[in-house]
């Protein structure tokens, strides 16, 4: 390996994987072999590597703006929470295990070996290896034994740069009090700090990075702006939903109900970016609104604990109220199987409840079963007669009579349902709505003109303008060291 650096945060969303995305495509265009990393992830957003088996969906998009096939190397453990304190735990692409909190945590030195043997794969053809911490090094309390931050950093060697979020206020005291609390061995790993997300005149912090140095010594490598580019990316974490804008008045409106373990949610993120879309998330204790005129269940990491928050919040009845009136209903993965008659869960693989009524808007039944299905896939759809290209990540297999009106062929057999009146959609196939002209036969029927675009050059282009700038803001020094 030639050379690797850590961004490591003061707290979780801090805009971690944008930048290393961000300089993952910078060092692709000065023409660089470049990888990310990420020793540790806890997301229920997750991708098929390209070498099978599933890794954040935030490395898959890091390996795109490194312009490289995607690897579960990227990603060795990959946490997706199943419950308030347990998850199922994902190693090198395949399921390990399952832990809640503390048991998980005696359990990383173990996978501190699949980390390290990971990172090697990764950095054996590369010229730079740009790693992704998790939360903060400051969560002191979960440092014995740590595989995600200071406990990766120190074992491999890698010099950490320390990332503060001005926009949540506080940044100097995050950044000082980060120094401030880290054992001498730890502090003496970061080479310095950047800090993200300002808005505005950033000649007006010329006296906090002062501040900084004096308190802590460490250099500033940059002061970087609020990256409007970044929208255009597919958000890793389910907290991002909070804070997504409506559309503009008069869109189509479309209603996505924002449940516990909603997972791979980017599934959605083409339909947000088309101008004449209002793509309404839906959170606890609000109702769905009643101009919707779709209505999309996405996946879920635990289908029948989601399909009972779904009745608890009322909207189950919501939604059959919106099917009465004429409503379309598209339901994804979990989503999907929520829509049948039944859900059957005989061995308690997704926790105690073993069966649990569904909407019954399809007539079709799912029984999960251990085996699980990961893998990129391409399709065509039999609604639109247009290609589609997607991945499937699922447990369960589904049967029923509106099987017989399959959704999609997947790589030559029938996926999914459609009901007798062609009103309510299920699939197993993530990323149907990122095929283009799928995107616009759906909007079509709803009288509604795409807008034309490509969406996956739309975020390629994002990370060329995020690299960009990144270039123009960042220490020209400390850049040219990185980047050779």
């Amino acid at each position: 390996m030639n050379k690797a650096i850590m961004l490591q945060g003061t707290g979780s969303d801090v805009g971690k994987t944008v930048l290393v995305a961000g300089l993952c495509r910078l060092a692709a265009n000065k023409g660089l072999s470049v990888r990310p990393f990420k020793p540790q992830n806890m997301s229920n957003n997750a991708a098929v590597a390209d070498d099978g088996g599933e890794i954040g969906r935030a490395q898959w998009l890091q390996s795109l703006a490194a312009r490289v096939p995607s690897s579960v190397h990227m990603n060795p453990v990959l946490l997706k929470p199943q419950t308030e304190t347990g998850s199922q735990i994902i190693v090198q692409g395949r399921v390990w295990g399952q832990a809640k909190g503390r048991d998980y945590q005696r359990l990383k030195p173990q996978l501190l070996d699949f980390v390290m043997e990971s990172y090697a794969a990764v950095g054996k053809d590369s010229d730079l290896v740009i790693v992704e911490g998790a939360g903060s090094p400051a969560e002191i309390n979960l440092r014995a034994g740590d595989i995600a931050n200071m406990g990766f950093a120190t074992r491999a060697g890698v010099p950490v740069v320390l990332i503060g979020d001005i926009d949540r206020g506080g940044v100097i005291a995050s950044l000082v009090g980060t120094h401030a609390i880290l054992p001498e061995a730890d502090r003496a790993m970061i080479a310095g700090y950047m800090i993200n997300k300002f808005r505005g005149d950033v000649t007006l912090f010329d006296d906090g990075i002062k501040a900084v140095q004096g308190f802590t010594g460490w250099p500033c490598f940059g002061v970087v702006p609020w990256l409007k580019s970044a929208g255009r990316l597919p958000p890793e974490d389910s907290v991002v939903l909070e804070r997504l804008a409506r559309g503009k008045a008069g869109a189509l409106r479309i209603a996505v109900p924002v449940l516990p373990r909603i997972a791979n949610f980017d599934d959605l993120d083409p339909l947000r970016a088309e101008p004449d879309v209002d793509l309404v998330f839906v959170r606890p204790g609000e109702r769905l609104p009643a101009d919707a005129a779709l209505v999309i269940l996405p996946g879920s990491k635990s289908t029948i604990g989601d399909l009972q928050d779904l009745k608890a919040q009322g909207w189950d009845q919501e939604v059959l109220a919106h099917a009465r009136r004429g409503g379309r209903v598209i339901g994804i993965c979990g989503g999907y199987q929520m829509l049948g008659r039944t859900v059957r869960d005989p061995q308690g693989i997704e926790g105690n409840v073993l069966q649990e009524r569904g909407l019954g808007l399809l007539d079709i039944e799912t029984e999960m079963a251990p085996e699980k299905t990961v893998r990129n896939s391409t399709a065509l759809s039999t609604e639109h007669d247009v290609a589609l290209s997607g991945y499937e990540i699922h447990l369960g297999v589904t049967t029923g009579p509106d099987t017989a009106r399959p959704s999609a062929i997947i790589d030559g057999r029938p996926d999914g349902a459609i009901s007798a009146d062609g009103m309510v959609i299920g699939t197993y196939l993530h990323g149907l709505f990122t095929s283009d002209a799928y995107r616009s036969k759906l909007l079509a029927s709803f009288g509604i003109s795409a807008e034309g675009t490509s969406y996956r050059q739309s975020v390629d282009t994002a990370l060329d303008e995020i690299a960009g700038e990144l270039e123009t803001v960042l220490d020209r020094d400390w850049l040219n060291r990185l980047l050779g």
